[in-house]
């Protein structure tokens, strides 16, 4: 279903939730858009087997400026933890509603069942950008 209206064309989706107009300006075309996101640390919160591969309590990485990922020097992050992980961190990096189970919960189990690694995804930090820049 299609709602017209002079100044632009707003879809209704099956759920009845509009989307957002595809012609319509931002309100100051002179300012750039800015992208809110949340820096976040991805911490080995606890490990509840036995440490398969090498990772002990407080190691972490820091996911920063978007896409950067940093792991302190001199340590590593196993990738099956990391690949657990990653999935969530975009919707972590953006403010949620606060009833949205995603902005409540921050734990994260890696996928090994020997090891039970537990993560916790915190939200260190928020950086602006330039949402142009962006891909």
């Amino acid at each position: 279903m299609k709602e017209n209206t002079k100044e632009s064309t707003t879809e209704i989706a099956a759920e009845g939730c509009p989307t957002l107009p595809t012609d319509a300006a931002p309100d100051d075309a002179s300012e750039p858009l800015q992208t809110e996101l949340y820096d976040l640390r991805v911490t080995v919160d606890r490990i509840e087997g036995r440490s398969v591969c090498g990772m002990s309590v407080g190691d972490y990485f820091e996911l920063v400026n978007s896409a950067q990922l940093r792991i302190p020097d001199g340590t590593h992050f196993c990738l099956y933890a990391l690949q657990a992980v990653i999935p969530l961190l975009p919707a972590k990096q953006r403010m949620l509603p606060s009833g949205d189970w995603l902005e409540r919960d921050t734990l994260v189990c890696c996928p090994d069942p020997e090891e039970q690694l537990i993560m916790r995804i915190d939200r260190i930090g928020r950086c602006s950008l330039d949402t142009e820049s962006l891909t």
